[in-house]
């Protein structure tokens, strides 16, 4: 008999079990999931045992919850999970924690479980968190789900872990978008824009073209991405409903027509065309349509990015001889301002979260590396140790960047956890890599 007394139930929301692409993928080209390659962990990473959730249902599972748990948690660089070779018991609920042999192995922080049973075809996960020196429950969930749905319910739980370990909302329930490039062997391209788990796992292909797929941006409901695409062989600005595949071809303007981004309300996307004859950066309201001209200027504006309160927008522009990033108040005198001024070259900037810092790639010693600029002191700090990187996209709880580069000539996906320094990569398993955006909170 389970005791659930204390236990609070949550259920996993089925928005993102309904949009695995009904219909829309049975047409699809194989999926190019990622895979996770870990070069840089954290030597103040605190120790935490996670221990395998006992398996009560009588049935063999397609997913190990713990194990997940555990890869997402070590990912941060925050945690250095325990190796289950070096754990003295498996206990599943609390009668069974002897505190004292996980103190022994100098363990902070232990996590136990189970799954039961809880009606046909589904399951109820319940994991309980505990601080090994005061010996004190931290936590205590239960959330169920369908047996396909357990991997979903595993980075729940991270999510509930990290956020009860840190005070910061986990990401680990959200997604990536990129963009896969497939050559074959006469030559020709096909190019994917896929969806994945923030893992890289649970990859679905939305969009198929033999032309670029560029520049995805997130809705703020995490339901729509924009992008570019040059389909119809020149590039033009859609955006696609996740779950439906319905699509809308929002620009078609002669010459440029890049770098879509969403508004924080999700009523307007900035861009860069060049339908007058030079890039400037504007902003369309999707629902009429409308566009209006924030810059005009002689140079290359390009590569916009809102600002979380959508008061500011920030742009990369040459106008002082080389690519450097700018600022326009929107709510104001709209008088643009040069932000970064440190090297000759400095493009695709993103903020945090929290509107406190900047993103970008920056080039030093003829590399292109991830960047991030302190706003109110302007300090530049270099963030990775690689040479050809593009593209940054921030985590909606500011504690990861991730990004384009490469490996062995080939485009992977890096992330970088920006408190602690670790680093991993996520090649894929089939073709090239790159453009990658990381998803809001899913609501």
């Amino acid at each position: 008999m389970i005791d659930w007394k204390g236990f609070r139930m949550v259920h996993i929301k089925p928005i993102w079990l309904l949009m695995v692409f009904l219909g829309v993928l049975a047409t699809m080209p194989a999926r190019a999931e990622l895979v996770i390659e870990i070069t840089q962990g954290s030597r103040e990473a605190i120790p935490v045992a996670i221990v395998p959730f006992a398996n009560r249902t009588g049935n063999a599972l397609p997913e190990d919850i713990a194990k997940i748990v555990s890869d997402d948690l070590q990912r941060t660089g925050q945690f250095n999970p325990l190796d289950r070779g070096r754990m003295l018991s498996l206990p599943s609920s609390s009668t069974e924690v002897f505190f004292r042999d996980w103190r022994m192995l100098g363990q902070r922080y232990l996590l136990i479980g189970s799954i039961d049973p809880a009606g046909p075809g589904r399951y109820q996960v319940r994991a309980e968190l505990y601080d090994v020196n005061t010996s004190e429950r931290i936590l205590g969930e239960v959330v169920a789900g369908s047996e396909k749905s357990l991997r979903d319910l595993a980075h729940l739980i991270s999510d509930l872990v990290y956020e009860a370990l840190t005070g910061v909302k986990g990401v680990f329930s959200t997604k990536i978008a990129y963009v896969t490039l497939h050559r074959g062997a006469n030559g020709a391209s096909r190019y994917q824009l896929e969806v994945a788990d923030a893992d890289g796992r649970n990859a679905n292909v939305i969009l198929t073209s033999d032309q670029p797929i560029m520049s995805p941006s997130w809705s703020p409901d995490a339901r729509q991405l924009a992008y570019v695409s040059f389909e119809g062989k020149r590039p033009a600005i859609y955006i696609q409903e996740i779950a439906s595949g319905r699509r809308t071809k929002l620009t078609n303007f002669r010459g440029l027509n890049s770098a879509p981004t969403w508004s924080p309300d999700g009523r307007s996307l900035a861009m860069a065309l060049s339908k007058d004859g030079n890039a400037e950066i504007y902003i369309m309201d999707i629902q009429t349509k409308k566009l209006e001209r924030i810059t005009n200027h002689w140079a290359i504006d390009t590569e916009p990015a809102w600002s979380p309160d959508g008061r500011t927008l920030v742009f990369t522009s040459d106008r002082g001889g080389g690519p450097q990033i700018y600022k326009v108040d929107l709510a104001g005198s709209r008088k643009e301002t040069r932000l970064t001024f440190e090297g000759n070259y400095n493009s695709r900037p993103r903020f945090s979260p929290d509107g406190k810092k900047l993103y970008f790639v920056h080039q030093r010693a003829g590399a292109f590396r991830m960047a991030s600029m302190d706003l109110q002191s302007g300090e530049l700090s270099i963030l990775s140790d690689t040479s050809l990187d593009e593209s940054p996209s921030v985590a909606p709880n500011g504690s990861m960047l991730i990004y384009g580069t490469s490996k062995g000539g080939q485009g992977v996906l890096a992330v970088i956890a920006v408190e602690t320094g670790a680093k991993f990569l996520l090649p894929s398993r089939q073709g090239e890599v790159r453009e990658p955006a990381w998803s809001p909170f899913l609501k």
